[in-house]
């Protein structure tokens, strides 16, 4: 098969954000052989390839300006599920929600997911990603038992812990940059009912929740907290975590209609009220600095009023909250939305995450959400951000009018976490710079992901906007 560049070909993509986009070349392999094709292509001509999958990441790691786009989404095939022993085979295009609704009802569920549904495994695989259980259960590669990758010179690896394990904790994490997954098997969590058991609880200060965490970290099987990032003083930090555990009674039978996948729909009308998918304008209405302060004040006294409660709730509705309100990223037009999402380490954490939210108080541009999570290092993939510590995620509106602002704020968060020795998240970056990016990842890390890439892809065909932003070094190659 041989491809030729096609101007028809050209699309406009956006980050999910929306804060950036790039026009570029597409295409939608479906099977291993095309992919092949659309690298013998880049090959001829000496132009550059950048993966896409779902298109989730928030920033600008699946763009690539008048360069080539392989978007994965057409390989989408679930190609072997065992019941039994819950190992599922699939190619890179498939939705976290299409794995989730495949096999719940046998009684499996993913073992990390990210907040909304719609990622890709070859995404989540490529990013490595984590969850709101990261520090039980590590990253979405914890959980990949081999996998098939296409490297860009057209030859076909097999990866697992025995046979190139090199690059089965290479590849996973590396962003797109050394190969393209064509295929995983996944080990998935056995589950006795899609229910959560899930406790409320409220606290007054950063200090209170992070303690609030780490209390209830080991005898759940998730924790996750909302910070109220407008609070200020003693009440700097506060907010509310919501730790939960798969829930496994005695008699499971009574419970079994919760594996059904009617029982894990996410609700039509929040509150059932308002129709979902009209949410988005509730949310933009209150996308100013008096709505953030009032939604952010109700918020903070119903958790108060929800301090020490245990309820159930299905697991789709706790994983993916970001799903509730369909389209939410439309609430930041036209700007767009970046987030800053940042690791400490468990000893810097307080002191680290207290500048974070005081540097964006005086600054005046509060974060329209912050959560926080607990994480495990991960350090034994090629690419590591999750330290022995915490991560916060930051969402901040884009507006034309405040980005000067934005990102003289952003430039001091980042300076705030190197001085932590903390970490960032490629998949969610939209602002980093090469110096921060590099300082965070460490002088090794780079060094073994510049001899990687030299091994797996000389021709350094594998580049998107992200990697020249941040780590242009990654592109110098002999």
């Amino acid at each position: 098969m041989t491809l030729e560049l096609n101007s028809a070909a050209l699309q406009m993509l956006h980050a999910w954000g929306e804060n950036t986009r790039a026009r570029s070349y597409v295409h939608q392999p479906t099977t291993a052989a095309e992919l092949q094709a659309v690298f013998a292509l880049a090959q001829r001509t000496g132009i550059s390839i950048a993966l896409r999958g779902a298109g989730q990441s928030y920033g600008d790691a699946a763009l690539n300006s008048e360069q080539i786009v392989v978007c994965l989404s057409q390989m989408n095939r679930i190609t072997h599920w065992s019941a039994a022993n819950g190992v599922v085979e699939l190619e890179p295009g498939v939705t976290l929600a299409q794995l989730w609704r495949n096999c719940i009802s046998d009684g499996w569920w993913p073992p990390v997911v990210s907040g909304t549904m719609f990622t890709s495994v070859g995404g989540c695989a490529a990013m490595n990603i984590h969850g709101k259980n990261n520090w039980q259960v590590g990253n979405f590669a914890e959980h990949i038992l081999e996998f098939t990758a296409v490297l860009p010179a057209g030859s076909v690896v097999r990866c697992s812990r025995t046979e190139n394990s090199d690059l089965f904790y290479a590849i996973p994490g590396s962003f797109g940059m050394l190969g393209c997954i064509t295929a995983l098997r996944l080990q998935l969590k056995r589950i006795h009912t899609g229910l959560v058991s899930v406790t409320a609880l409220a606290a007054t200060n950063l200090q209170a929740m992070l303690q609030l965490v780490d209390e209830h970290k080991n005898a759940s099987d998730y924790v996750v907290g909302w910070i109220d990032a407008a609070a200020g003083g003693t009440g700097l930090g506060r907010g509310q975590i919501h730790a939960a555990s798969y829930y496994n009674p005695p008699d499971t039978a009574a419970h079994a209609h919760s594996l059904l996948l009617q029982h894990q729909d996410l609700p039509a009308r929040l509150f059932g009220v308002l129709p979902a998918h009209y949410a988005w304008l509730g949310l933009r209405l209150a996308n100013n600095t008096p709505g953030l302060r009032l939604l952010n004040a109700l918020k903070y006294a119903a958790a108060r009023l929800q301090h020490g409660s245990t309820y159930l709730q299905s697991l789709a509705g706790f994983n993916f909250l970001l799903d509730y309100a369909p389209d939410w990223k439309r609430a930041y037009r036209p700007g767009g939305l970046i987030q800053h999402q940042s690791f400490i380490p468990i000893g810097n954490a307080l002191a680290g995450y207290r500048q974070l939210l005081q540097a964006c108080q005086n600054a005046r541009l509060l974060p329209t959400l912050a959560v926080l999570k607990r994480h495990q290092p991960d350090a034994q993939y090629a690419v590591s951000y999750c330290p022995d510590g915490y991560s916060l995620a930051l969402d901040f509106s884009a507006r034309v009018r405040t980005r000067e602002r934005l990102s003289a704020l952003l430039a001091q968060l980042d300076q705030i976490v190197v001085a932590a020795q903390g970490r960032f998240y490629f998949a969610k970056d939209s602002a980093l710079h090469p110096t921060t990016a590099q300082a965070s990842l460490g002088a090794a890390p780079l060094k073994t992901l510049q001899a990687l890439k030299q091994r797996c892809d000389p021709r350094n065909l594998l580049q998107s906007n992200l990697s020249r932003r941040l780590l242009p070094e990654l592109h110098a190659l002999e």
